[in-house]
Protein backbone atom coordinates (compact mmCIF):
# COMPACT_ATOMS: atom_id res chain seq x y z
CA UNK A 1 0.00 0.00 0.00
CA UNK A 2 1.31 3.41 -0.94
CA UNK A 3 1.02 6.58 1.17
CA UNK A 4 -2.18 8.62 1.08
CA UNK A 5 -2.56 10.96 -1.86
CA UNK A 6 -3.75 13.71 0.45
CA UNK A 7 -2.18 14.69 3.73
CA UNK A 8 -5.19 16.49 5.22
CA UNK A 9 -6.51 15.41 8.61
CA UNK A 10 -9.21 12.75 8.49
CA UNK A 11 -12.27 13.88 10.44
CA UNK A 12 -13.41 11.87 13.44
CA UNK A 13 -16.58 10.01 12.53
CA UNK A 14 -18.69 8.55 15.31
CA UNK A 15 -21.04 5.67 14.51
CA UNK A 16 -23.38 4.27 17.14
CA UNK A 17 -23.92 0.53 17.40
CA UNK A 18 -26.70 -0.51 15.07
CA UNK A 19 -26.35 2.54 12.84
CA UNK A 20 -25.77 2.06 9.14
CA UNK A 21 -24.00 4.66 7.05
CA UNK A 22 -25.62 5.64 3.76
CA UNK A 23 -22.88 5.12 1.19
CA UNK A 24 -22.84 5.34 -2.59
CA UNK A 25 -20.30 3.38 -4.65
CA UNK A 26 -19.73 4.98 -8.04
CA UNK A 27 -18.55 2.76 -10.87
CA UNK A 28 -14.77 2.94 -10.81
CA UNK A 29 -13.05 3.88 -14.04
CA UNK A 30 -10.20 2.14 -15.83
CA UNK A 31 -9.73 -1.29 -17.38
CA UNK A 32 -10.08 -3.04 -14.00
CA UNK A 33 -12.78 -0.69 -12.74
CA UNK A 34 -15.80 -2.96 -13.21
CA UNK A 35 -14.21 -5.94 -11.41
CA UNK A 36 -12.89 -3.72 -8.63
CA UNK A 37 -16.25 -2.03 -8.13
CA UNK A 38 -17.98 -5.40 -7.76
CA UNK A 39 -15.54 -6.61 -5.08
CA UNK A 40 -15.65 -3.33 -3.14
CA UNK A 41 -19.45 -3.28 -3.19
CA UNK A 42 -19.63 -6.85 -1.93
CA UNK A 43 -17.08 -6.25 0.83
CA UNK A 44 -18.93 -3.15 2.04
CA UNK A 45 -22.32 -4.88 1.90
CA UNK A 46 -21.05 -7.93 3.81
CA UNK A 47 -19.50 -5.73 6.52
CA UNK A 48 -22.98 -4.76 7.73
CA UNK A 49 -22.03 -1.15 8.42
CA UNK A 50 -23.46 0.42 5.28
CA UNK A 51 -26.62 0.99 3.30
CA UNK A 52 -25.48 1.13 -0.31
CA UNK A 53 -27.80 3.65 -1.90
CA UNK A 54 -27.17 6.41 -4.37
CA UNK A 55 -29.69 8.96 -3.12
CA UNK A 56 -28.87 11.24 -0.18
CA UNK A 57 -25.66 9.38 0.59
CA UNK A 58 -23.42 10.67 3.35
CA UNK A 59 -20.33 9.48 1.47
CA UNK A 60 -19.42 8.49 -2.07
CA UNK A 61 -16.77 5.96 -3.09
CA UNK A 62 -15.02 6.61 -6.41
CA UNK A 63 -11.72 5.97 -8.16
CA UNK A 64 -9.85 4.38 -11.05
CA UNK A 65 -8.34 0.89 -11.38
CA UNK A 66 -6.05 -0.27 -14.13
CA UNK A 67 -2.67 -1.92 -14.67
CA UNK A 68 -2.53 -3.38 -11.15
CA UNK A 69 -3.07 0.02 -9.52
CA UNK A 70 -6.12 1.38 -7.74
CA UNK A 71 -6.58 5.05 -6.92
CA UNK A 72 -9.45 5.10 -4.43
CA UNK A 73 -11.23 8.00 -2.85
CA UNK A 74 -14.11 8.65 -0.48
CA UNK A 75 -15.74 12.07 -0.33
CA UNK A 76 -18.48 13.36 1.94
CA UNK A 77 -21.71 14.97 0.76
CA UNK A 78 -20.07 18.39 0.62
CA UNK A 79 -17.24 17.10 -1.57
CA UNK A 80 -14.59 16.99 1.16
CA UNK A 81 -12.05 14.18 0.89
CA UNK A 82 -12.30 11.69 3.74
CA UNK A 83 -9.99 9.02 2.32
CA UNK A 84 -7.62 8.92 -0.64
CA UNK A 85 -5.05 6.19 -1.25
CA UNK A 86 -3.28 4.38 -4.03
CA UNK A 87 -2.92 0.60 -3.93
CA UNK A 88 -0.67 -1.70 -5.93
CA UNK A 89 -1.33 -5.42 -6.33
CA UNK A 90 -3.88 -7.75 -7.87
CA UNK A 91 -7.38 -6.48 -8.63
CA UNK A 92 -8.96 -8.37 -5.72
CA UNK A 93 -6.19 -7.47 -3.25
CA UNK A 94 -6.49 -3.78 -4.12
CA UNK A 95 -10.27 -3.86 -3.81
CA UNK A 96 -10.15 -5.65 -0.44
CA UNK A 97 -7.58 -3.21 0.96
CA UNK A 98 -9.63 -0.24 -0.23
CA UNK A 99 -12.81 -1.68 1.31
CA UNK A 100 -11.06 -2.31 4.64
CA UNK A 101 -9.72 1.26 4.68
CA UNK A 102 -13.21 2.60 3.97
CA UNK A 103 -14.64 0.52 6.83
CA UNK A 104 -11.95 1.56 9.30
CA UNK A 105 -12.07 5.24 8.31
CA UNK A 106 -15.86 5.54 8.54
CA UNK A 107 -16.58 3.19 11.47
CA UNK A 108 -13.35 2.73 13.43
CA UNK A 109 -13.70 -1.05 13.07
CA UNK A 110 -11.35 -3.45 11.31
CA UNK A 111 -12.62 -4.97 8.10
CA UNK A 112 -12.64 -8.65 7.17
CA UNK A 113 -12.09 -8.12 3.43
CA UNK A 114 -8.97 -9.86 2.17
CA UNK A 115 -8.79 -12.24 5.12
CA UNK A 116 -8.30 -15.97 4.54
CA UNK A 117 -10.03 -19.07 5.85
CA UNK A 118 -8.84 -22.64 6.10
CA UNK A 119 -10.90 -25.77 6.74
CA UNK A 120 -11.03 -29.53 6.34
CA UNK A 121 -13.06 -31.10 3.54
CA UNK A 122 -13.65 -34.63 2.24
CA UNK A 123 -13.98 -34.05 -1.52
CA UNK A 124 -11.07 -36.42 -2.27
CA UNK A 125 -12.51 -39.15 -0.06
CA UNK A 126 -10.11 -38.26 2.76
CA UNK A 127 -10.03 -35.25 5.04
CA UNK A 128 -7.65 -32.70 3.52
CA UNK A 129 -6.84 -29.05 4.29
CA UNK A 130 -8.15 -26.28 2.04
CA UNK A 131 -7.62 -22.53 1.82
CA UNK A 132 -9.98 -19.81 0.52
CA UNK A 133 -10.76 -16.11 0.68
CA UNK A 134 -13.16 -15.10 3.44
CA UNK A 135 -16.06 -14.92 0.99
CA UNK A 136 -15.44 -18.42 -0.35
CA UNK A 137 -13.56 -17.35 -3.48
CA UNK A 138 -10.29 -18.89 -4.70
CA UNK A 139 -10.65 -22.27 -2.98
CA UNK A 140 -7.57 -24.45 -3.27
CA UNK A 141 -6.51 -27.75 -1.73
CA UNK A 142 -3.32 -27.46 0.33
CA UNK A 143 -2.70 -31.02 1.46
CA UNK A 144 -2.73 -34.20 -0.59
CA UNK A 145 -1.78 -36.58 2.21
CA UNK A 146 -4.39 -39.23 1.34
CA UNK A 147 -4.91 -39.85 5.03
CA UNK A 148 -6.53 -37.75 7.78
CA UNK A 149 -5.65 -34.04 7.91
CA UNK A 150 -7.70 -32.15 10.50
CA UNK A 151 -7.88 -29.17 12.86
CA UNK A 152 -6.25 -26.60 10.52
CA UNK A 153 -5.45 -23.28 12.20
CA UNK A 154 -4.38 -20.10 10.40
CA UNK A 155 -1.89 -17.72 11.93
CA UNK A 156 -3.32 -14.23 12.43
CA UNK A 157 -1.38 -12.88 9.42
CA UNK A 158 -2.68 -15.69 7.21
CA UNK A 159 0.79 -16.91 6.23
CA UNK A 160 0.97 -20.26 8.06
CA UNK A 161 -1.36 -23.14 8.83
CA UNK A 162 -0.91 -25.61 11.67
CA UNK A 163 -2.84 -28.88 11.39
CA UNK A 164 -2.93 -32.43 12.69
CA UNK A 165 -1.88 -35.07 10.16
CA UNK A 166 -1.65 -38.85 10.37
CA UNK A 167 1.05 -39.44 7.73
CA UNK A 168 3.17 -41.33 10.28
CA UNK A 169 0.19 -43.33 11.44
CA UNK A 170 -0.08 -41.15 14.55
CA UNK A 171 -1.55 -37.72 15.23
CA UNK A 172 1.30 -35.23 14.74
CA UNK A 173 1.24 -31.45 14.22
CA UNK A 174 2.53 -29.95 10.98
CA UNK A 175 2.98 -26.32 9.92
CA UNK A 176 2.63 -25.20 6.30
CA UNK A 177 4.18 -21.98 5.01
CA UNK A 178 1.51 -20.93 2.53
CA UNK A 179 3.79 -18.74 0.43
CA UNK A 180 6.50 -21.33 -0.18
CA UNK A 181 4.46 -24.48 0.34
CA UNK A 182 7.08 -25.79 2.78
CA UNK A 183 5.77 -28.14 5.44
CA UNK A 184 7.41 -29.24 8.67
CA UNK A 185 6.37 -31.69 11.35
CA UNK A 186 6.88 -29.77 14.57
CA UNK A 187 5.16 -31.85 17.29
CA UNK A 188 5.34 -35.64 17.30
CA UNK A 189 5.26 -36.75 20.94
CA UNK A 190 4.07 -40.32 21.58
CA UNK A 191 0.27 -40.39 21.67
CA UNK A 192 -2.03 -37.68 20.32
CA UNK A 193 -0.95 -34.17 19.35
CA UNK A 194 -3.94 -32.20 18.12
CA UNK A 195 -5.94 -28.98 17.94
CA UNK A 196 -2.97 -26.61 17.64
CA UNK A 197 -3.86 -22.90 17.44
CA UNK A 198 -1.50 -19.98 16.88
CA UNK A 199 -1.02 -17.27 19.49
CA UNK A 200 -1.96 -13.76 18.24
CA UNK A 201 1.70 -12.88 17.54
CA UNK A 202 2.31 -16.20 15.80
CA UNK A 203 5.18 -17.22 18.09
CA UNK A 204 3.45 -20.05 19.98
CA UNK A 205 0.89 -22.80 19.60
CA UNK A 206 -1.60 -24.09 22.16
CA UNK A 207 -2.68 -27.70 21.70
CA UNK A 208 -3.69 -30.98 23.31
CA UNK A 209 -0.88 -33.50 23.96
CA UNK A 210 -1.36 -36.92 25.56
CA UNK A 211 2.27 -37.99 26.00
CA UNK A 212 1.81 -38.10 29.78
CA UNK A 213 -1.08 -40.54 29.47
CA UNK A 214 -3.93 -38.01 29.69
CA UNK A 215 -4.87 -35.37 27.08
CA UNK A 216 -3.61 -32.14 28.62
CA UNK A 217 -3.24 -28.55 27.44
CA UNK A 218 0.25 -27.50 26.34
CA UNK A 219 1.97 -24.62 24.63
CA UNK A 220 4.94 -25.01 22.29
CA UNK A 221 6.92 -22.56 20.20
CA UNK A 222 5.73 -22.20 16.61
CA UNK A 223 8.81 -24.15 15.56
CA UNK A 224 7.90 -27.00 17.91
CA UNK A 225 10.26 -26.65 20.86
CA UNK A 226 9.78 -25.55 24.45
CA UNK A 227 6.72 -27.65 25.32
CA UNK A 228 5.02 -26.36 28.49
CA UNK A 229 2.25 -28.29 30.20
CA UNK A 230 -0.53 -26.01 31.47
CA UNK A 231 -3.18 -28.35 32.92
CA UNK A 232 -3.06 -31.26 35.36
CA UNK A 233 -6.51 -32.86 35.49
CA UNK A 234 -8.19 -36.24 35.08
CA UNK A 235 -10.32 -34.84 32.25
CA UNK A 236 -9.70 -34.25 28.55
CA UNK A 237 -8.63 -30.72 27.60
CA UNK A 238 -9.27 -29.52 24.04
CA UNK A 239 -10.11 -26.56 21.79
CA UNK A 240 -7.68 -23.91 23.11
CA UNK A 241 -8.21 -20.31 21.99
CA UNK A 242 -5.95 -17.37 22.86
CA UNK A 243 -6.87 -14.02 24.36
CA UNK A 244 -6.09 -11.07 22.05
CA UNK A 245 -3.02 -10.16 24.11
CA UNK A 246 -1.76 -13.77 24.22
CA UNK A 247 -1.75 -13.84 28.02
CA UNK A 248 -4.65 -16.25 28.58
CA UNK A 249 -6.25 -19.30 26.98
CA UNK A 250 -9.85 -20.47 27.09
CA UNK A 251 -10.42 -24.18 26.50
CA UNK A 252 -12.92 -26.98 26.99
CA UNK A 253 -12.50 -29.68 29.63
CA UNK A 254 -14.69 -32.51 30.92
CA UNK A 255 -12.83 -32.67 34.23
CA UNK A 256 -16.10 -32.00 36.06
CA UNK A 257 -18.23 -34.38 33.98
CA UNK A 258 -19.69 -32.85 30.82
CA UNK A 259 -17.45 -30.46 28.81
CA UNK A 260 -17.30 -26.91 30.13
CA UNK A 261 -15.21 -23.83 29.37
CA UNK A 262 -12.20 -22.89 31.48
CA UNK A 263 -9.77 -20.00 31.50
CA UNK A 264 -6.07 -20.29 32.32
CA UNK A 265 -2.91 -18.18 32.15
CA UNK A 266 -0.83 -18.95 29.06
CA UNK A 267 2.09 -19.49 31.43
CA UNK A 268 0.20 -22.11 33.47
CA UNK A 269 -1.62 -22.22 36.77
CA UNK A 270 -5.10 -23.27 37.76
CA UNK A 271 -7.88 -23.43 35.18
CA UNK A 272 -10.89 -21.35 36.27
CA UNK A 273 -14.39 -22.44 35.18
CA UNK A 274 -16.40 -19.98 33.09
CA UNK A 275 -20.11 -19.73 33.80
CA UNK A 276 -21.97 -20.10 30.49
CA UNK A 277 -25.38 -21.30 31.63
CA UNK A 278 -25.02 -24.28 29.30
CA UNK A 279 -24.36 -27.92 30.19
CA UNK A 280 -22.20 -28.91 27.20
CA UNK A 281 -19.60 -26.46 25.83
CA UNK A 282 -16.85 -27.18 23.30
CA UNK A 283 -14.72 -25.53 20.59
CA UNK A 284 -14.44 -22.00 22.05
CA UNK A 285 -13.12 -19.09 19.97
CA UNK A 286 -12.15 -15.77 21.57
CA UNK A 287 -13.12 -12.60 19.66
CA UNK A 288 -10.26 -10.25 18.66
CA UNK A 289 -11.72 -7.44 20.77
CA UNK A 290 -11.60 -9.73 23.81
CA UNK A 291 -15.27 -9.21 24.69
CA UNK A 292 -16.93 -12.41 23.48
CA UNK A 293 -16.38 -16.12 23.17
CA UNK A 294 -18.22 -18.19 20.56
CA UNK A 295 -18.53 -21.91 21.22
CA UNK A 296 -20.57 -25.04 20.56
CA UNK A 297 -23.44 -26.15 22.76
CA UNK A 298 -25.63 -29.20 22.34
CA UNK A 299 -29.37 -28.93 22.44
CA UNK A 300 -32.31 -30.71 20.85
CA UNK A 301 -30.03 -33.39 19.47
CA UNK A 302 -27.93 -30.98 17.42
CA UNK A 303 -24.95 -28.68 17.83
CA UNK A 304 -25.65 -24.98 18.14
CA UNK A 305 -23.43 -21.89 18.11
CA UNK A 306 -23.55 -19.78 21.26
CA UNK A 307 -21.89 -16.46 22.13
CA UNK A 308 -20.86 -15.55 25.67
CA UNK A 309 -20.49 -11.88 26.59
CA UNK A 310 -17.46 -11.94 28.89
CA UNK A 311 -17.95 -8.56 30.63
CA UNK A 312 -21.65 -9.14 31.36
CA UNK A 313 -21.85 -12.93 31.50
CA UNK A 314 -24.85 -13.41 29.23
CA UNK A 315 -24.98 -16.28 26.70
CA UNK A 316 -27.15 -16.34 23.57
CA UNK A 317 -27.58 -18.92 20.83
CA UNK A 318 -27.05 -17.50 17.35
CA UNK A 319 -27.64 -20.50 15.11
CA UNK A 320 -27.23 -24.18 14.34
CA UNK A 321 -23.68 -25.29 13.44
CA UNK A 322 -20.24 -26.25 14.67
CA UNK A 323 -16.74 -24.87 15.16
CA UNK A 324 -17.46 -21.11 15.16
CA UNK A 325 -14.57 -18.70 14.51
CA UNK A 326 -14.53 -14.89 14.72
CA UNK A 327 -13.45 -12.50 12.01
CA UNK A 328 -11.16 -9.54 12.66
CA UNK A 329 -14.19 -7.27 13.20
CA UNK A 330 -15.43 -9.31 16.20
CA UNK A 331 -18.83 -9.11 14.51
CA UNK A 332 -18.89 -11.93 11.95
CA UNK A 333 -18.64 -15.66 12.60
CA UNK A 334 -17.87 -18.49 10.21
CA UNK A 335 -19.03 -21.99 11.14
CA UNK A 336 -19.92 -25.30 9.52
CA UNK A 337 -23.47 -26.53 9.09
CA UNK A 338 -24.71 -29.46 7.03
CA UNK A 339 -21.31 -29.97 5.43
CA UNK A 340 -21.02 -26.35 4.20
CA UNK A 341 -19.49 -23.15 5.61
CA UNK A 342 -21.62 -20.15 6.54
CA UNK A 343 -20.86 -16.52 7.34
CA UNK A 344 -23.04 -14.96 10.05
CA UNK A 345 -23.35 -11.29 11.01
CA UNK A 346 -24.02 -11.58 14.76
CA UNK A 347 -25.55 -8.08 14.89
CA UNK A 348 -27.95 -8.20 11.94
CA UNK A 349 -28.31 -12.02 11.92
CA UNK A 350 -27.63 -12.00 8.17
CA UNK A 351 -26.39 -15.46 7.18
CA UNK A 352 -24.92 -16.59 3.87
CA UNK A 353 -23.40 -19.81 2.56
CA UNK A 354 -19.81 -19.22 1.43
CA UNK A 355 -18.31 -22.66 0.67
CA UNK A 356 -20.09 -25.80 -0.49
CA UNK A 357 -19.60 -28.74 -2.86
CA UNK A 358 -16.40 -30.11 -1.32
CA UNK A 359 -17.87 -33.09 0.46
CA UNK A 360 -18.25 -32.56 4.19
CA UNK A 361 -16.62 -29.29 5.23
CA UNK A 362 -15.66 -28.73 8.87
CA UNK A 363 -13.23 -27.06 11.33
CA UNK A 364 -12.86 -23.58 9.83
CA UNK A 365 -10.15 -21.17 10.97
CA UNK A 366 -9.97 -17.48 10.04
CA UNK A 367 -7.02 -15.10 9.69
CA UNK A 368 -7.23 -11.69 11.36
Amino acid sequence: MLPALVAEDVPTITVRKGDQINLAVSALGGSEGAATTKVVQNDLAVSGYFTLEGADSSYTVRGTASGGSLQGQVVDHSGGTVLAKTYGGSTRENAHQFANDIIETLTGHKGIAGSKITFSATRSGKKEVYLADYDGSNVRQLTHDNTISVHPSLSADGRRIAYTGYQSGYADVYVIDIGSGARNRIVNFPGTNSGATFSPDGSRLALTISKDGNPELYTVSASGGGARRLTHTRGVESGPTWSPDGDEIIYSSDQGGSPQLYRISASGGEGRPISTGRSYCTEPNWSPDGKRVAFNVRGGGEFQVAVLDLPNGGTRTVGVGQDPVWGADSRHLIFSEGGALYLLDTISSRKSKIVDGLGKISEPSWSR
